[in-house]
């Protein structure tokens, strides 16, 4: 290329790329801001998505560990068949509604799935064997966050205690007076109990 047309570049494009980079012109500007709101977009409906799969029913009990063990107990409570035809799946009790909750609640999740790949309790025996220690780690969740799960469709203010049987009546009215939380009280309430409960485990 002669000088006189590396001239005539260097004055039509004076700074090159970076000079446009810099200071990008107001069409190109808004092309890059649509083209990011666009994959922004399509990147969080595809993640909401994806969460939402996880958090359905067929999804947790895809694995054998869940299918075969708590989830043939749980078909036995209240919480999945009733008089007003309301269920409450898996999701409705294990993971929080609210975002933040929800991804830390995913996160923990994490240990079952990695427990399940390399094979702690990929039988019923092994499953059996951490099942306690699976349940007090629940527990300890569920007391932590003073039932906040449950409390999605139970509460102590919408309880119309008058219509509860008389034990149920006073052991509400006790839990209320001591600041109590479900859990405290409704331990095996969708799942068996598992063996080798303490009393501190019953407390």
């Amino acid at each position: 290329m002669s000088d006189r047309n590396s001239d005539n570049l260097k004055q039509e494009n004076p700074g090159g790329l970076w000079a446009r980079l810099r200071h990008p012109s107001k069409k190109s500007l808004g092309g890059l801001l649509s083209v990011g709101f666009i994959v922004g977009v399509l990147f969080w409906g595809g993640f909401n998505t994806a969460m939402e799969a996880t958090n359905t029913e067929k999804f947790c009990i895809s694995c054998h560990e869940m299918h075969d063990n708590v989830y043939q107990e749980y078909k036995e409570t209240i919480h999945y068949n009733n008089r007003t035809g309301v269920r409450a799946v898996c999701a409705d009790c294990h993971v929080p509604k609210d975002w933040t909750h929800k991804m830390i609640r995913k996160i923990q999740a994490s240990r079952e799935v990695w427990g399940k790949i390399t094979g702690t309790i990929d039988t019923r025996e092994k499953f059996e064997a951490k099942r306690l220690t699976l349940a007090r780690r629940e527990w300890a969740r569920m007391k932590a966050n003073d039932s906040r799960e449950c409390r999605n469709c139970h509460s102590f203010e919408s309880m119309n205690t008058a219509s509860q049987k008389q034990r149920a009546r006073k052991q509400h009215e006790m839990a209320l007076e001591d600041n109590m939380t479900c859990i405290d009280c409704h331990k095996g309430i969708a799942h068996h109990k598992p063996e080798g409960m303490t009393d501190a485990d019953m407390e």
